[in-house]
């Protein structure tokens, strides 16, 4: 048996040499080959597999960013068919939770499960001899893929040594394959798969590969529209359950006022974490579907903290469904800490400059570089190997909790770019406070808000401007977004004309009753009258996970006027700070007045949401505290 590869050669020519009886040598005779086969993807992702054209060959055996076919990792539950919870309704454990998707059975699982199939498409063979037989193969990637092939209608896994008859291989056949998980590392499996298409005829052999890759697992930026918020909702009756309780309802009036859905609550209370933002990341991937449309999956990435950040659990119990997946990925040794927290991950708008091009934008991560310490390594490897966005990390260890949500953003603009960076202004601040005083109003109170259940601290504009500590606190947070702010400057190109500076305050000093801003206590999370304010910066003291090394810096800062920068951007133009509290002179909070001012110059509509308690006193704010689903349709290779 002859095989050929069509990659090398498109028609087989075999040539025999007649000896006559004279003794003399005839010319060649030249015998038709075999019918040539001929594999064909969705090479130009535009939806639709050409098997009469050209326009799905070129390329089809390597693949770029900007063409090659693409694939899913299909890890949804279209028919909702992973259970939640075991025997007599007791916990799964995570990794019974995890492991159960749409892509680790052998079947089809309807028609929603059917479209997340990538499909591959056999060239008609019209010609071919009754006795010709196919095969069709995955020989690069097999593990972490399945294959299938549509007969009458219905799917089925290809299995190995499964033949195609003549008959199909005449009309053409259907096949489709899909991803049994997203890429982790690339070094272990780039995403790549390969597969193979003989036909035998007369004892020859011809074949054709096909080469597709997994789509990458993107994150969401700010220019993508909202589509749904989610929040964590606690129960009870105790003073932080209640204010928690009112924020939410809160938040949907928000909601409800950009033209959006009520926010999709999880169950917070059975947790003890409120901060919906840290415990998991919405990502997603997508490949053109029929038609043109963009089949898109999301996929949830829960927080690799997961040996004590149970909330976690919520991506796979209420999340994962029709259309949306979950991952987990291995924890680090000890534990993780703060920088593992999902805040503590961003994503810049897509750009280019220099000659680097970020079609999906690009991840910016926080890092602690006076010990060393990063984002969980399976993290940072995992969002590396997708090859698209590029984590760059900047210094947050000056910050107590440490996230880069709490001093920097991205908001929509009407501009070239698409967004400008919005970032935290402690001179900004400063700068208030001292005009304030100046205009005779040094005896006013930092903070309007009333006291009561909630703690609130007692110090002047005058105290606060005369204390040694608040100045350096300030002096170092001003320093180190201005650190930050020239890495963003000279890795996007965003100029000093598109950066929105927003007024804020930081401070070492403790938010507890009792406590002044002129004192340098800190704020103890394990002290704190809630249980479910501990799990903010790190792990309760019971869970044995990694707490934040001291020696990053002495006693990190927290916002002390609630951060503005901490927001919710609700749609091009909607954006929920949390409530200042500042000053009130002659009738007006001076830190609302310059935050809105800042806000609508960048063509922002703000409005604000009292999240004081107990997100603000867990050294949190509004983004902290809350998560958006964003519309993914847009082609994430740039198009």
């Amino acid at each position: 048996m002859r095989i050929i590869h069509r990659r090398r050669a498109a028609l087989v020519v075999s040539a025999a040499t007649v000896l006559l009886t004279t003794g003399t040598v005839a010319a060649p005779v030249h015998a038709a080959g075999p019918p040539t086969a001929d594999l064909r993807a969705d090479v130009d992702r535009d939806g639709s597999v050409d098997v009469t054209g050209a326009t799905d060959t070129v390329g089809e055996d390597t693949w770029s960013t900007a063409r090659g076919a693409v694939f899913l990792p299909n890890i949804d539950d279209d028919t909702k068919r992973c259970p939640t919870t075991g025997p007599r309704g007791r916990p799964l454990p995570d990794g019974r939770l995890a492991s159960c998707n749409d892509a680790q059975d052998a079947i089809v699982n309807g028609a929603d499960d059917a479209a997340d199939l990538a499909r591959l498409r056999t060239v008609p063979m019209p010609d071919l001899a009754a006795n010709a037989t196919g095969r069709i193969e995955v020989v690069s990637g097999v593990s972490r893929t399945r294959l299938h092939i549509k007969r009458a209608g219905k799917w089925s896994l290809v299995l190995p040594g499964q033949k195609l008859t003549a008959a199909e291989l005449r009309d053409g056949v259907e096949l489709g394959i899909e991803g049994r998980d997203i890429i982790r590392d690339r070094a272990v499996w780039d995403g790549r798969a390969v597969v193979r298409l003989s036909v035998t005829s007369d004892g020859r052999t011809t074949s054709d590969d096909v080469t597709l890759r997994l789509a990458p697992l993107l994150t969401h930026h700010h220019v993508q529209q909202t589509q749904q918020v989610l929040v964590t909702k606690v129960k009870g009756t105790d003073p932080g359950s209640r204010a928690q309780q009112k924020f939410v309802s809160d938040l949907a009036e928000h909601t409800k006022a950009a033209n959006l859905p009520a926010p999709r609550t999880l169950d917070g209370g059975s947790y003890n974490d409120i901060w919906t933002q840290d415990f998991f990341e919405p990502g997603y991937t997508s490949m053109t579907g029929p038609g043109g449309q963009r089949q898109t999956l999301r996929i949830m990435i829960r927080s690799v903290q997961s040996s004590w950040r149970d909330a976690g659990r919520e991506v796979f119990t209420k999340l994962r469904g029709p259309g949306t997946g979950a991952v987990q990925l291995a924890e680090a040794a000890d534990g993780g800490g703060t920088l593992d927290s999902m805040g503590n991950l961003e994503t810049i708008p897509p750009y280019t400059h220099n000659g680097q091009s970020f079609p999906a934008g690009r991840i910016i991560q926080g890092q602690f570089p006076a010990t060393g310490e990063k984002p969980a390594k399976s993290l940072r490897t995992m969002l590396a190997s997708q090859g698209m966005q590029s984590p760059l990390l900047l210094d947050t260890g000056w910050l107590h909790v440490g996230h880069v949500d709490e001093f920097v953003q991205f908001l929509p603009a009407d501009t070239p770019r698409g967004w400008r960076m919005a970032v935290a202004d402690p001179e900004a601040g400063l700068q208030l406070l001292k005009d304030a005083k100046a205009a005779g109003h040094g005896g006013k109170r930092l903070f309007s808000r009333p006291g009561g259940t909630h703690p609130v601290p007692k110090d002047t504009i005058d105290q606060t401007l005369a204390s040694s500590r608040h100045a350096e606190d300030n002096a170092l947070a001003a320093r180190k977004i201005a650190e930050s702010v020239e890495i963003l400057k000279r890795e996007t190109g965003v100029t000093d004309a598109e950066i929105v500076k927003v007024p804020a305050l930081y401070s070492r000093a403790s938010k507890w009753p009792g406590v002044s801003a002129t004192d340098g206590s800190r704020l103890s999370r394990t002290g704190s009258p809630d249980a479910f304010m501990d799990i903010r910066g790190k792990a309760p003291a019971k869970s044995g996970a990694k707490a934040r090394s001291s020696a990053a810096a002495p006693e990190p800062t927290s916002a002390w006027i609630p951060g503005a920068i901490n927001g919710l951007l609700l749609n091009d133009n909607r954006y929920v700070a949390p409530k200042q509290w500042g000053p009130v002179i002659d009738g007006k909070d001076i830190f609302t007045t310059a935050v809105t001012s800042a806000y609508e110059k960048a063509g922002m509509k703000i409005s604000y949401i009292d999240d004081y308690y107990p997100y603000h006193l867990g050294s949190g704010e509004v983004h902290c505290g809350t998560n958006t689903l964003r519309d993914a349709s847009a082609a994430w290779w740039g198009r």
